[in-house]
């Protein structure tokens, strides 16, 4: 199947617009699955908690998700998406996963980062790995990337690739995924954004682009440039993923000696 990313600069607030502008670009492009960036709808820097609320929305029924709920059943493509999901008083850094089908689940950032700490509730869904007609699809979100753990739950729960939404400012990420997707078996697709935003007086971020597509092996399959707007995209077996054999006598998994191994 086809895993394709976009990385784009998105405009903070401007959620219409930003929706918009990936329905159209979206729309010329033939991939089985596309993964967005985190928080794509919104842009990244919050100044209040206030503004957080205001710009999340409700999940499924807010007009971010059934927007692309409605561009997966027109061109047959599963999408995971980061956006603000509001759940009651609650605010979270999500990611959204939508089908020809319909909606199909939402994955609530385990591990915030900085100042999204101030703005969202931790993460309470665990890692989440979905079965779908074109792979098993765990999530992941960002900084989760850090935490060796987030990867290798989500490959022990059966996922064949790992979306994974960013809005990377440290530039480890694009190095460190080859290792992620080695020490697990997995393919990997991290969507990250571009651009800068300094709002509210704050010191003003740089994303870092390098959006890239990995392979089980390691190999970096697809890697955007750190400063521009691309669709990527690149073609995954996955039945790659699902052969955890190294050799005839070592197994990634079934090698594990979990009796040794610190909680």
């Amino acid at each position: 199947m086809i895993a394709g990313l976009l990385q784009f600069d998105p405009d903070f607030g401007d959620i219409k617009g930003n929706v918009s502008k990936v329905l159209r670009i979206l729309s010329e492009k033939q991939a089985d699955l596309v993964v967005l960036p985190e928080l794509f709808n919104t842009g990244y820097q919050f100044i209040s908690k206030d503004e957080a609320i205001g710009l999340s929305e409700e999940v499924p029924s807010g007009f971010t998700t059934r927007s692309l709920i409605e561009l997966s059943r027109a061109k047959d493509l599963h999408i995971v998406a980061g956006i603000a999901e509001r759940d009651g008083d609650s605010v979270y850094n999500s990611a959204v996963l939508t089908s020809p089908g319909g909606f199909i689940g939402v994955y609530r950032k385990t591990h915030l980062f900085y100042e999204e700490k101030l703005w969202f509730s931790p993460g309470d869904t665990g890692f989440r790995v979905w079965d779908t007609p074109v792979g098993r699809i765990g999530i992941m979100i960002c900084f989760d990337w850090f935490f060796p753990e987030s990867a290798r739950t989500l490959a022990l729960r059966g996922a064949d690739i790992i979306a994974h939404p960013a809005n990377l400012v440290l530039p480890y990420c694009p190095d460190a995924m080859p290792t992620r997707c080695l020490e697990n078996g997995v393919y990997a697709v991290t969507a990250n954004r571009t651009g800068r935003e300094e709002r509210g007086g704050k010191k003003g971020l740089e994303f870092i682009g390098t959006s890239e597509i990995v392979s089980p092996k390691g190999k970096v399959l697809y890697r955007a440039a750190r400063d521009s707007e691309e669709f990527g995209a690149a073609e995954i077996d996955m039945a790659a993923a699902r052969d955890k054999n190294l050799n005839p006598l070592n197994n990634l998994f079934e090698d594990r000696r979990k009796e040794y191994y610190a909680s």
